[in-house]
C-alpha cells in the first residue's frame, strides 16, 4: 500500500515547524550569550575573559590548542555535522528535493552571496583585507528565523520556508568557500588518509550500515586528518553528515540521518552555538572599534550584509519571476521577499566564524566583528519594521 502524498507532506511540514521553533529559540539564546560576551569584554573582567579564552588545552594524541581554538575547530565541527545532516535531508526529502522548489531559493542564495562579496571587494580591492571577501556572504539561520518568528505573525509559512531553504544553501556555499579558500598549505598524506576514511564511510552508507560506531570513529579520524592536512577541520563534520544513511521518503524516520539530526540539533542550537557566541562575540567597545566601522573592512562588511544581501536576494527573485523562469508563490508578496532578503543580512555567528578564518591581526578581527554586529543589528531592526508593517 502506497503512503498518501498528503501524509508525506504533513510529515515534512511538522518537521519544518519543529526545526523553525528550535532555530528561533536558539536565536534568542544566542542573543543572550552574545550580550554576556559583550558585557564581559567591556567590564573589569575583560582580562580574565581573554585569559580564559586563550588557555592552552591539552588532549592526549591531539595538538595543543587554546580553548577558543577548540571551540572554533572542535565544537564547530559538530555544528557543521548538523548542517550537513540538514542539507542532505532538505535535498532528499524537504523543500529542495525538486528542481521547481529548489531553483528560486538556490538562485536567491547565490545572488545573496555574490553581491555582498562584490561590495566588500569594492571597498578592499588591492589591500591585504581583501582576504575577508567571504564574510558578508553568510546568514545566521538561528538569528534570522528568530527575528522572523518575532516579527512575522500572519506571514505565510512559505516565506519562512523560503528563508530557511535560502539559509541552508547559503551554509552550503560557505562550506565550499571554507574548503577552497580558507585552508592552509596542504599536507597530502594526511589529506589522502582523511579522504580514504570518507570513502570507507561512503561504502558503509551505501550498504545501509546503521550502527553509529563506524561513522563516529570515521568522523573523528577525518577531523584529525583534515586538521593535520591544512583543511579546516569543520569540513570533516559536513562530509560526515553527508554520508549518514538516510533511507527514502517512506522510511526516513527509521534511518540514522533522522535520529542523528534529532539527537544533535538541540545540542547544536542550545549548547554549541551559545558557547561559540560566548567565545567570539566579546568585542571591546572602544574608540578603535567604532573607528573600525569606517575602515575598508568595516564599510565592506556593513555594505555587504545590510545592502548587498537584500539587493542580491530580492534582485535575483525579481528577475527569476519577471522572466517567467519561476512562478510567484501563492499568498506571497514582493515585500515578503524584500523582508526575507533584509533578514538574511543577519550574518552574526557565521560571519564572525569566517572573520576568524580571514584575519590574523587582532585589530582587523575587532573591526570585522564590530561591523558584523552593527550590520546584523541594522538588518534585524529593518526586518522587524518591514514584517511588522506587513502585518498591519
Amino acid at each position: 500500500m502506497k503512503p498518501c502524498k498528503k501524509c508525506t507532506m504533513d510529515r515534512i511540514n511538522d518537521a519544518f515547524t519543529e526545526f523553525f521553533k528550535q532555530e528561533s529559540a536558539g536565536g534568542i539564546l544566542l542573543l543572550i550569550c552574545a550580550a554576556i560576551a559583550m558585557a564581559l569584554a567591556n567590564s573589569p573582567l575583560a582580562d580574565t575573559y581573554e585569559h580564559i579564552l586563550h588557555l592552552s588545552v591539552s588532549i592526549p594524541f591531539l595538538p595543543d590548542m587554546s580553548l577558543l581554538h577548540w571551540v572554533n575547530d572542535g565544537l564547530m565541527a559538530i555544528f557543521f555535522l548538523v548542517v550537513g545532516l540538514e542539507i542532505k535531508r532538505e535535498f532528499l526529502f524537504g523543500e529542495l528535493k525538486s528542481l521547481s522548489a529548489t531553483i528560486l531559493p538556490v538562485a536567491a542564495a547565490v545572488g545573496g552571496m555574490v553581491v555582498p562579496a562584490a561590495l566588500y571587494t569594492v571597498f578592499n580591492f588591492g589591500q591585504p583585507s581583501i582576504s575577508g571577501w567571504a564574510i558578508p556572504m553568510s546568514t545566521d539561520i538561528a538569528f534570522s528565523l528568530g527575528v522572523l518568528a518575532f516579527a512575522a505573525k500572519g506571514v505565510p509559512k512559505s516565506v519562512a520556508i523560503f528563508l530557511t531553504a535560502l539559509a541552508i544553501v547559503d551554509d552550503l556555499g560557505g562550506i565550499v568557500v571554507i574548503a577552497l579558500f580558507y585552508s592552509q598549505s596542504l599536507q597530502w598524506v594526511a589529506l589522502g588518509a582523511g579522504l580514504a576514511v570518507l570513502c570507507v564511510m561512503a561504502v558503509l552508507s551505501k550498504k545501509q550500515v546503521h550502527s553509529p560506531v563506524p561513522y563516529i570513529i570515521g568522523g573523528l579520524i577525518t577531523w584529525y586528518a583534515f586538521l593535520k592536512a591544512g583543511i579546516h577541520p569543520t569540513v570533516a563534520g559536513v562530509m560526515t553528515g553527508f554520508l549518514i544513511p538516510a533511507g527514502n521518503e517512506d522510511n526516513q524516520e527509521d534511518h540514522p540521518l533522522h535520529h542523528w539530526e534529532h539527537t544533535l540539533s538541540p545540542w547544536s542550537a542550545f549548547l554549541i552555538m551559545p558557547i561559540f557566541a560566548l567565545g567570539n562575540a566579546g568585542i571591546p567597545l572602544g574608540a578603535d572599534s567604532f573607528a573600525g566601522l569606517l575602515s575598508p573592512i568595516g564599510l565592506g562588511i556593513i555594505a555587504g550584509l545590510f545592502i548587498g544581501k537584500p539587493l542580491g536576494i530580492f534582485g535575483t527573485v525579481f528577475l527569476m519571476i519577471k522572466s517567467g523562469l519561476v512562478a510567484m508563490p501563492d499568498n506571497v508578496k514582493w515585500s515578503h521577499f524584500l523582508g526575507a532578503g533584509v533578514l538574511a543580512g543577519i550574518g552574526f555567528t557565521m560571519s564572525i566564524f569566517l572573520a576568524s578564518l580571514s584575519f590574523g591581526a587582532p585589530a582587523d578581527l575587532v573591526h570585522a566583528k564590530a561591523a558584523i554586529v552593527t550590520a546584523s543589528l541594522l538588518s534585524g531592526v529593518l526586518g522587524i519594521v518591514l514584517f511588522k508593517g506587513l502585518g498591519k
